[in-house]
């Protein structure tokens, strides 16, 4: 049995994992069968308690690795942004810190993914950064490619199949640097944002988390602009999961193009502990099932698995 983000322990759904253990450990004492159990988890803090529960051998069966065993150092940065009712407003605050960062990034010469979590988010998100820059009057010095930079030939290259994209948000963020990655964009158009950002011929890339998910970019910098993500089941917002988080931090520092990764979430103030509770702090997770013991005990009643004294 392999269980996949075991610290999900401490999630709502968390009951059923220990419940399926639980059954897992009764069959193995009652038919004396060997099975093999395997948990594994990017975020969880008190190891040693989980391994404890899985019946796992500390010092045959538990493997702990720690920051110092990635292959390249990631620096993490956290930012609150003061909480206002006035969503424009809020957002207006995040797209300033995301300019500082990203801004910064590219002045030492490094290419950056900024996160957001809707489709539309991403073209909102570069225009932002654009108009910004405008501002700034360092757009041509530091988001634009030049003729003359090292990648001028492939920006060169690349604009004739930009100017050709039916994606009419994806031509006009490329003149400017930029490029747009999400799931509504046809096939063509997402490969050639990502063909177009690891060939260098833009230097900032706004996407939905899905791009952190098994595509592999050179990307020294990644940005999680905003932790609420619409969730259509609870019908509002909720906070993006650490895993997201901690998935799309691994996208900073690819081991095969960097020496080092930076990695920068932008989120309100109320909403930044949770975040920092599990990824800095290491706070323990704790279980769940307390919650759903009479649904999991009636479970066990129902398949015949405990029964009363009396039937005894």
């Amino acid at each position: 049995l392999i269980i996949d983000e075991v610290h999900l322990l401490a999630d709502e759904r968390g009951a059923v994992i220990e419940s399926v253990v639980a059954r897992l450990h009764r069959l193995v004492e009652s038919s004396h069968r060997q099975v093999r159990i395997v948990g594994l988890s990017a975020t969880l803090p008190n190891y040693k308690d989980v391994a404890s529960f899985l019946k796992v051998h500390p010092s045959r069966g538990l493997f702990f690795f720690g920051p110092e065993d990635r292959p390249v150092p990631l620096q993490q940065t956290f930012v609150g942004v003061t909480s206002v009712k006035d969503r424009f407003r809020r957002e207006q605050k995040m797209n300033d810190v995301c300019y500082e960062v990203v801004s910064d990034s590219l002045r030492r010469g490094y290419q950056v993914m900024v996160f957001v979590h809707s489709r539309k988010g991403t073209g909102e998100t570069a225009r932002a950064l654009t108009e910004r820059a405008m501002k700034e009057g360092s757009l041509e010095s530091l988001f634009i490619t030049q003729g003359t930079e090292r990648n001028g030939d492939v920006y060169t290259r690349y604009a004739e199949r930009a100017s050709k994209s039916r994606n009419k948000e994806l031509t006009e963020h490329f003149y400017n640097g930029l490029g747009i990655h999400h799931a509504g964009m046809l096939r063509n158009d997402r490969n050639l944002s990502e063909q177009m950002f690891g060939d260098g011929a833009i230097k900032v890339l706004c996407c939905t988390a899905t791009l952190a998910w098994g595509i592999n970019l050179p990307a020294h910098t990644v940005v999680v602009k905003g932790t609420e993500v619409y969730n259509p089941e609870k019908g509002g917002a909720v906070d993006l999961s650490i895993l997201d988080v901690q998935q799309i931090f691994d996208s900073a520092g690819c081991p095969q193009f960097d020496t080092s990764g930076e990695a920068t979430l932008i989120t309100s103030h109320d909403s930044l502990a949770p975040y920092l509770d599990k990824l800095i702090k290491a706070v323990p997770i704790e279980s769940n099932f307390v919650k759903q013991l009479a649904g999991h005990l009636n479970a066990e009643v129902a398949c015949r698995s405990c029964c009363i004294c009396s039937e005894t």
